[in-house]
């Protein structure tokens, strides 16, 4: 009986001690976790008989949304302003979709008010990781349904960044306990614990745009995190040869154009963008996702705009 160790996967811990594999678990090669990463990275890859395959989507790769690194210091909570701050000290994006590093380990996708945006497609995607990344495909990147074997290689690669116990910050003594609950088959009491390391769902909450978008939500802005938000979120996609036509650079012009357009009477405004996002249409099937309390609550917005304004006035 192998012993737990920090560097020993989540999921086989809890396979080891009873819990059932899920439907995304696969054998998979090194061949076939490259193929993934290039799928999620680039969109395309080298099919297993040879030849380039077909682009998932004309308009976005998964990294366009996604980070494939961790993005929180406590994976048992959500805390905003923690993850900006990761972001901030490891220089990574800070984006609208939850990071695929782990998901594997988690056990619900397009959670709780994401049904209010894609209606039934989320029944099938909520409970299946493959139904999640083919409704991603499909209408989230705008693009095609993909085959069997993208679909496999896509989930080779996500099963090359699961959890290790090493990344549920466990003390030596916690990983003994772990041990001592296997050599015991106290196997409940040790899928427990493993679980109340790490949060196995991110949890999704629309919200409204502020009634007066002059008052906003009635909340200080801090400049400084709202320098980082443009930076490491807008900037991520609104760049030159980014996903979107539309370029937020660091002319002063820029800013006093977005200045306006926070308050914008209609929904051109950047608390509506924000908060609802923006639809695919014939002919311009770009669009930009919400972000969700949990992924920019109020406060941030307002710091968003503070570095805004701040720029604007320079």
């Amino acid at each position: 009986m192998d012993s737990i160790t920090a560097t020993s996967p989540v999921a086989q811990v809890l396979f080891d001690a009873g819990e059932e594999a899920p439907s995304h678990y696969l054998d998979y090669a090194d061949e076939d976790v490259k193929r993934g990463y290039d799928l999620v990275h680039d969109g395309r890859t080298i099919k297993p008989g040879g030849g380039r395959s077909k682009s998932i989507s004309k308009f976005y790769s998964c990294r366009s949304c996604h980070n494939v690194e961790r993005e929180d210091f406590d994976l048992t909570s959500v805390r905003p302003d923690d993850r900006l701050k990761y972001a901030i000290e490891y220089q990574i994006p800070y984006l609208q979709g939850s990071t695929f590093w782990g998901i594997v380990n988690r056990e619900t996708w397009y959670n709780d008010d994401y049904v209010l945006k894609y209606g039934d497609l989320v029944r099938k995607a909520e409970h299946s990781l493959e139904e999640s990344i083919q409704l991603c495909a499909e209408v989230c990147a705008q693009g095609r349904r993909l085959d069997s074997w993208e679909l496999n290689s896509i989930l080779a690669y996500y099963w090359s960044l699961q959890l290790k116990v090493s990344d549920l910050g466990l003390s030596n003594e916690e990983i003994e306990e772990l041990n001592s609950l296997k050599a015991s088959d106290s196997n409940e009491q040790l899928i427990a614990k493993i679980k109340s390391k790490y949060l196995r769902k991110s949890p999704a909450t629309f919200s409204e745009v502020p009634e007066d978008k002059s008052a906003g939500y009635g909340l200080k802005g801090r400049p400084e995190l709202g320098k980082a938000i443009y930076e490491l979120s807008c900037q991520h996609c609104h760049k030159p040869y980014g996903v979107s036509d539309v370029v937020l650079d660091d002319a002063k012009y820029t800013f006093q154009w977005l200045k306006k357009n926070m308050t914008d009477p209609t929904k051109l405004s950047i608390y509506h963008i924000i908060r609802e996002g923006t639809y695919s249409e014939a002919g311009h099937k770009e669009y930009m996702p919400l972000y969700t309390l949990e992924k920019m609550p109020h406060q941030q917005l307002e710091d968003l705009r503070a570095y805004i304004e701040q720029e604007a006035s320079k």
